[in-house]
């Protein structure tokens, strides 16, 4: 009979065992099995300067506001060329003059047969000037009956002719003025002068050479091409879906290459109100900004240049990198007591490449996830930091 209790106590310490086993099993299997935190970066919700900004889609350009290529509109040999590249000259200096011997000579004629001509008007007036004295004096003894009428209308048409002459040889002497001002302008075009002060940037051609103009729809590279580097500017494109926020007057960053260390202030100067370039589904539109630094010696037409559009900027704003911005409203917001993952919706304001100004939906200090584009970064998922 005392086996019975034996075998029921045996077969409750079996089922226990059993029990034990399983609870084992069940908890190692959660422990391998359980989910594990992900690693992510983590970035802080900040105060600071926001900046809403765009800038150009190809690399922009330095620009002069005045840069002419010149050539002598006339062909002909360089016999004079008294600048070289670099010299900087002054509006109206002589920069080239072709040979023109033949046109120095005839406008030589014409000074010599102005001078002639005024010689003859001189002596035509002169002449005229004693026919009216004899034909005024003929009138006054004809009054009194000691001339004869006959003679006295011969003198006075005599003297009516020799002043007609006279004004004829004045007359004369305006076209003879006239056909030298015909000899300088001819002889001008042989001459190439500056239309405005600059600094020569290259000259294609040397003494002796001979030049021709361009044939008309057949560009050819200028004899002489003169900058005024008094006024640059930069040329860039940005793309239409920017065009209509950037307006004159508002200011830039311009940042060169030639420069890499430094950045300068500047403003929009002028928006073009046509479209610069079509190419396959992109449009561009030309802005032109203006360096305020009013020392640009440093800057050379030609350099590429950025320029960043301030459009607004906050000074003092709650503010998060831009990349931790998931569709435009959404972040990974980071708890610390729970070591999980929630997104959150959030309000944006002004915004840049770099930052977002976060105006509800995260406070100073809070922690969001940077790492985004991680895998099993999701809402709810834990976490920890990197």
């Amino acid at each position: 009979m005392a086996s019975a209790p034996t075998t029921k106590s045996w077969a409750i310490k079996r089922a226990a065992i059993v029990l034990l086993a399983l609870a084992a099993s069940a908890a190692a299997i959660w422990y391998f099995t359980r989910p594990q935190p992900i690693t992510v970066s983590l970035a802080r919700a900040e105060r600071g300067a926001v900046a809403a900004t765009v800038t150009n889609t190809r690399a922009g350009t330095v620009d002069a506001c005045r840069r002419a290529g010149l050539s002598p509109p006339l062909g002909g040999q360089i016999a004079q060329l008294p600048v070289a590249d670099g010299d900087h000259v002054e509006a109206g200096q002589l920069l080239l003059e072709l040979w023109n011997d033949d046109l120095l000579a005839q406008l030589k004629l014409a000074q010599e047969e102005a001078k002639a001509t005024e010689s003859r008007a001189e002596e035509s007036c002169v002449t005229a000037a004693v026919a009216q004295r004899e034909a005024d004096r003929l009138m006054n003894l004809l009054e009194d009956g000691l001339a004869s009428e006959e003679s006295t209308e011969r003198a006075v048409g005599n003297a009516q002719a020799r002043a007609a002459g006279c004004t004829a040889a004045r007359d004369g002497t305006r076209v003879s003025a006239a056909q030298i001002e015909v000899a300088e302008a001819m002889l001008e075009r042989t001459r190439l002068r500056a239309p405005f002060a600059g600094v020569i940037a290259e000259i294609n051609g040397e003494v002796g050479e001979f030049v021709t103009p361009s044939p008309i729809g057949i560009p050819t590279p200028p004899t002489v091409d003169l900058i005024d580097l008094t006024c640059l500017y930069i040329s860039a494109p940005i793309d239409e879906v920017d065009a209509p926020l950037v307006k004159p007057g508002l200011p830039a960053r311009i940042s060169l290459d030639a420069f890499a260390d430094r950045s300068f202030s500047g403003h929009i100067r002028r928006v073009a109100p046509y479209v610069l370039d079509v190419e396959r589904q992109a449009r561009t539109v030309e802005i032109e900004a203006e360096i305020d630094d009013p020392d640009k010696s440093a800057l050379l037409p030609g350099y590429s240049a950025d320029v960043e559009v301030l459009l607004a900027r906050e000074a003092d704003a709650l503010r998060v990198p831009t990349s931790v911005i998931v569709d435009g409203s959404d972040v990974f917001f980071y708890d610390e007591a729970s070591g999980r993952l929630s997104r959150r919706t959030v309000q944006t304001g002004v915004a840049n490449w770099e930052y977002t100004q976060i105006l509800s939906g995260l406070s100073e200090g809070d922690r969001v996830v940077s790492s985004v584009d991680r895998e099993g970064v999701v809402d709810g998922a834990l976490a920890r930091p990197e």
